[in-house]
């Protein structure tokens, strides 16, 4: 397994996770400050809207919108571009619990997933992926998810998801109507790897963090399809999260590494950075939406 030594970006924040290279910048959400975040190259941030149910997976929509998943209430929020922001989609009637992330496609086309169960104080159980058409319409997508958590979707329209309790990165086919199919494991992973946001690069391989440790396990992991693990960005002290690739030339990995243990997520307390690696790799093109 490949090495790679990773290097800050930004600090300062309270828990960072969905990360999003758009529009020629690095995009995130902070949970516990409520925040939506857009990072100038100095890293440093503007809070593009204040989401008071906490925001999440994070999407962009051809007219310049941004949607944005609140997590409490388990809706989907639209930010205008003129900072307005409106009901989207509601998933209250199959979310097991607060809403987490999402991808949002060119095409308009949002697939959300939840907890599924309030963590912290339950054990995990399956929910559904939900899929909101762009019309704004949710649809439950077929087959079990456990904590489904980062997307991706690849060149030949294959949308592979991070299954964080069930130790797995799921592919399903879309079809004509951007509906998931032919649900199937991509990547069967060790216990000790709970895969969190992901990030596609263009040889095919998955990043993902490793959440919900600060041990040794602690890191980003980049696994190809079939399940063999080929590269890790070490992280120390801190959980490893989100990852997205950026860059003029999508060749830098950018990292959410959160300091928290779980007990102090469940109270919101953590402290986050954005850190970088160059991997060798590049990332896909279009494969975290639009």
């Amino acid at each position: 397994m490949k090495l790679h030594p990773l290097t800050e970006f930004t600090s300062g924040h309270q828990f960072l996770e969905c990360l999003r290279w758009h529009d020629g910048a690095l995009w995130a959400s902070d949970f516990f400050a409520g925040s939506v975040l857009r990072f100038a190259a100095d890293g440093t941030s503007t809070a593009v809207a204040e989401i008071p149910g906490a925001p999440a997976g994070l999407g962009f929509l051809a007219d310049g919108s941004t949607l944005v998943v609140s997590q409490s209430d388990a809706t989907v929020v639209r930010i205008a571009p003129d900072g307005t922001l409106s009901p989207y989609a509601d998933l209250g009637a199959l979310a097991g619990g607060p809403g987490n992330d999402m991808l949002v496609t060119t095409g308009g086309h949002a697939y959300v997933g939840n907890f599924g169960f309030h963590i912290g104080s339950e054990e995990p159980r399956p929910t559904a992926l939900a899929h909101v058409d762009p019309s704004g319409t949710v649809h439950r997508v077929a087959g079990d998810v456990v904590f489904p958590n980062g997307m991706a979707l690849s060149p030949d329209g294959v949308l592979l998801l991070a299954e964080k309790f069930g130790h797995r990165i799921t592919a399903y086919d879309i079809d004509a109507h951007g509906t998931p199919t032919n649900q199937r494991v991509w990547a069967q992973l060790p216990e000790s790897l709970h895969p969190d946001g992901i990030a596609l690069d263009a040889d095919g391989g998955v990043w993902f963090g490793n959440a919900l440790t600060t041990g040794d396990d602690s890191g980003f992991y980049r696994v190809v399809a079939g399940g063999e693990i080929t590269d890790k960005v070490p992280v120390t002290g801190a959980q490893a999260i989100a990852c997205a690739f950026g860059g003029d030339d999508l060749d830098t990995l950018y990292m959410a590494c959160n300091i928290t243990t779980l007990e102090e997520f469940v109270q919101g307390r953590s402290k986050a950075v954005v850190t970088t690696a160059v991997v060798g790799r590049t990332g896909e093109p279009g494969s975290s939406g639009a």
